[in-house]
């Protein structure tokens, strides 16, 4: 049995919600959606304010199990393909070190796990809840747990958050989608989901707590990609890809913790392994943080993090996708669209769907029935139209990341340092859009 220096072996406990994006909770000072159990997790631990992922589902989750980069994946970079069992994953290397191994409600996906050699989905054994695994397990084994909500993914029961007794009147409106009582509704809707996978984190917690068990389990709160809105979900600007992270582990994490450096879900299968005693495999290009959360080590050339995706939802003629890379630092976003001649929310007419990329919703609804508006052409430009090459952003002054100034001549030379910061990044990752390759991903099924 693994055990570190002596004591006996943590449990791993990942909670994810699925679409729930920064700074939805309350610990990040948003004081509409509570978020009691989040906070809390946040507070017994280390709350971080600049965690990154891949903005669709299954590369996300890929990418938390493997500690790799979704474009290092092969089918895994993509929503509904599937992930190969040859990478190694750090719930079966927790499995062969005598762990028992679990999840509930949506683990990897979507796709399909049995194409990459898995006898079951990759994050474990699927239970009804917790509890159920919880009590499966035989006396004194640690446990390796993933519960994956299906909440606040769409679709809402509309009104919901308004029912519960929120106002849209304290709602704060991303400056990338139009400030009415539409998209207000809209936004207390997804709080409303948020709030129903926080008190589904609460019921696990007191599981844990009542048997004692809380403070020698590692504990990961987060989301797999960002907002199921309009320029938000499936888009590499930080609406897609910023996502709010907690993590304790009461006998080894000091409370109280804040970290403003850049992780991202690759650094969590190094840093589950770590906990357990064990090496990560070389594969692994994630960072342990143990040494940051436990030392108070500032982690180390990590001004910087990576964001990508390719397809998403099968949205366009020929099954392709849009495939992008971008670098996000303190003060800029920069983007490289490597197919800009493409619709980035899809096709404006596919099947029976628009711009399917974008969840249907009452504010997608509401900005393409408007599209004609003075008022809201702007919002319908930048959710739906195509997109140039390159896209630089100054988050100093833009955090919404609206004005583009990859064109603007006094930026050139940080347009052209993010650049080539981004392409060694892609030569040492071997990217295959690096040189704007990379056509065979293209060919890869939608399963």
């Amino acid at each position: 049995m693994s055990e570190t220096r002596g004591q006996q072996a943590p449990n791993m406990l990942v909670l994810i919600a699925d679409d729930w994006g920064y700074p939805h909770a309350g610990a990040y000072g948003d004081h509409v959606v509570q978020t009691p159990n989040f906070d809390k997790i946040a507070k017994q631990g280390m709350l971080f304010t600049n965690a990154f992922t891949t903005p669709s589902c299954s590369p996300s989750r890929a990418s938390l199990l493997t500690g790799q980069w979704p474009h290092q994946l092969e089918q895994g970079v993509h929503l509904k393909g599937f992930l190969n069992k040859k990478f190694p994953n750090y719930v079966e290397l927790l499995a062969g070190q005598g762990y028992a191994t679990g999840h509930s409600k949506k683990g990897w996906g979507p796709g399909k796990y049995q194409l990459g050699g898995y006898e079951y989905n990759p994050a474990g054994p699927k239970y009804p809840d917790f509890e159920t695994f919880f009590k499966s397990r035989s006396k004194d084994q640690p446990f390796c747990f993933w519960f994956g909500s299906h909440d606040p993914h769409r679709p809402y029961e509309q009104g919901s958050g308004a029912t519960s007794g929120k106002s849209i009147a304290d709602v704060k409106v991303p400056a990338f989608l139009p400030d009415n009582a539409v998209v207000r509704n809209d936004i207390l809707d997804y709080y409303y989901e948020i709030e129903q996978f926080d008190r589904d984190v609460g019921k696990i917690l007191a599981v844990l707590e009542a048997a004692g068990e809380l403070d020698n389990t590692l504990i990961v709160i987060t989301g797999d990609n960002g907002m199921p809105f309009p320029r938000a979900k499936a888009n590499i600007y930080d609406a897609g890809t910023h996502v709010p992270l907690a993590i304790s582990w009461p006998v080894r994490i000091k409370p109280g913790q804040l970290c403003t450096s850049f992780v991202g879900f690759i650094d969590l299968a190094p840093t589950f392994l770590a906990a357990a005693g064990m090496q990560a495999p070389n594969a692994m290009t994630g960072t342990n943080l143990l040494p940051l959360m436990t030392g108070g080590k500032e982690l180390v050339k990590r001004e910087k993090m990576f964001v990508e995706r390719e397809r998403h939802a099968r949205v366009r003629k020929g099954n392709v996708g849009y495939p992008s890379r971008g670098i996000r630092t303190k003060d800029f976003l920069y983007i490289r669209n490597f197919r800009p001649d493409r619709w980035p929310a899809g096709d404006p007419e596919f099947g029976t769907g628009r711009f399917g990329d974008v969840d249907r919703s009452p504010t997608k609804d509401y900005i393409i029935k408007r599209k004609d508006d003075p008022g809201i052409a702007p919002f319908f430009e930048k959710a739906f139209m195509k997109r140039p090459a390159e896209e630089l952003y100054d988050l100093r002054v833009d955090p919404d990341q609206l004005n583009n100034l990859a064109g603007v001549k006094q930026f050139t030379a940080v347009r052209r340092k993010l650049r080539r910061k981004l392409h060694r990044w892609m030569k040492k990752t071997s990217d295959p859009r690096l040189n704007n390759g990379g056509d065979h991903l293209e060919r890869y099924p939608y399963q």
